[in-house]
């Protein structure tokens, strides 16, 4: 009944000594120092892992929110081109599009391609007619212009570009901007290409370099007759209240729109774009999460190899009336402490580093004299950062789950410990 009694133990789970021994066993000593480092290594690699985890994850979320906003802000949610007849009715169109609940703005335009040139440079653009009240309402336009206004923008004639383009061809507000298309006026030796001059009245920047860099805003009139339009546009853009509705705002449009159409919508214009970001994002969680852990495993090899210095340790405290399961609670905590506090620390590192890596980067920019996100390659003007809660979570419950059952193993051996065969051959 004794045996029975000792063997239950007379103190409850995780009592004050377990605590008190465990601590103890994670303090340095001379004897275990190279146990001491692993489990040190043990603790960096896991607070690094959560910590990097949590930073890529943000810059991913961050890359895909910007550009989701900026590539959809411009571009619009979903596009309506004619079928059969060009879209002269465009105006009536328009109305009863903008009438339909969920919409937010029409705006009609003329699309084209054309070679844009200056003394100093010329390029290649996208040249968009568009009415002074649309383009007032496209926030990413009317609230970025860094020079002139578009203020009586119909009236003036004139167009807008992009901070990148202006740069680029050596331009500002004032100076005039050559716009050559192939597709001009058909005469006896064949279609002879268009060159017309420009004054740019406003230079916006959107802060995707790709947009700043191609865009060119004319007024609708003035589009429509550089391009041969016969008063109908190329396309008419539809921005919703919700990027994610555009499934079920289709056949409502199709209905609206009272003539044959052809929708198009930002998914299957950037299908291939956003699908890759997300099979990239996937991948480096699942890269980054080996590094937590390799981190756990050296958790376990550290445990084991404290199990084996203190085994003369745990057969004393067998002997004297500790429990298997207290030697198991003793070394359940001393690992767990290396693996929770570890993933505090990277949780905490991980949020420090997110909300300021754009600082980071301008820092280290600055200090290695080198353009460490160039614009012309990501897209993006700055690096951004979006945590989500929800996956800072999933990170660190995964990294303390991988933590509690790195422990287990090392736990259940020292358990397992005859005391007796410890004391002969200890």
């Amino acid at each position: 009944m004794s045996g029975r009694a000792a063997e239950s133990g007379s103190t409850r789970p995780f009592a004050l000594f377990e605590w008190l021994l465990a601590a103890r066993y994670l303090r340095a000593r001379r004897r275990e120092g190279f146990i001491s480092v692993i489990a040190g290594f043990s603790f960096l690699g896991i607070m690094l892992g959560v910590a990097t985890l949590i930073v890529v994850m943000s810059v991913m979320n961050g890359f895909r929110k910007e550009l989701l906003d900026k590539i959809v802000g411009v571009n619009g949610h979903m596009f309506i081109q004619p079928i059969d007849s060009p879209l002269t009715d465009f105006d009536a169109v328009s109305k009863r599009l903008a009438d339909l609940s969920g919409v937010k703005l029409v705006v009609p335009m003329v699309e084209g391609q054309a070679l844009v040139s200056s003394t100093a440079a010329s390029g290649g653009a996208l040249v968009r007619g568009v009415r002074e009240a649309d383009i007032a309402s496209i926030p990413f336009i009317a609230d970025t212009i860094r020079q002139g206004t578009l203020r009586d923008f119909d009236e003036k004639g004139g167009v807008a570009i992009g901070r990148r383009m202006a740069e680029y061809l050596g331009l500002r507000v004032g100076d005039s901007l050559t716009i050559v298309s192939p597709r001009g006026a058909a005469t006896a030796f064949g279609t002879a290409p268009r060159i017309k001059a420009y004054p740019i009245v406003a230079v916006f920047e959107i802060g995707m370099s790709e947009f700043d860099n191609t865009f060119v805003y004319m007024p609708l009139g003035e589009a429509q007759a550089y391009f041969n339009r016969d008063g109908d546009v190329s396309v008419i853009e539809v921005f919703l209240n919700n990027a994610d509705d555009v499934g079920a705002m289709r056949p409502r449009i199709e209905e609206a729109a009272g003539r044959p159409i052809m929708i198009t919508d930002w998914r299957q214009r950037n299908r291939t774009f956003f699908g890759a970001l997300e099979v990239e994002r996937n991948v480096m969680f699942l890269i980054l999460t080996l590094i937590v852990l390799v981190a756990a495993l050296n958790i376990v090899s550290g445990l084991i190899m404290l199990v084996k210095d203190k085994s003369e340790d745990i057969a004393i405290l067998r002997t004297m009336g500790a429990t298997r399961g207290a030697v198991m609670r003793v070394f359940l905590i001393t690992g767990a402490s290396i693996g929770i506090v570890g993933t505090l620390a990277g949780f905490l590192l991980g949020l420090t580093l997110a909300w300021n890596v754009e600082a980071i980067r301008s820092f280290l920019s600055q200090l290695t004299s080198s353009n460490l996100f160039p614009a012309e390659l990501y897209f993006l003007s700055r690096l951004p950062a979006e945590i989500d809660p929800g996956e800072v979570t999933t990170v660190v419950l995964m990294a303390i789950v991988l933590s509690l059952v790195a422990t287990l193993y090392p736990s259940w051996r020292a358990a397992r410990l005859d005391p007796v065969e410890a004391l002969r051959y200890g």
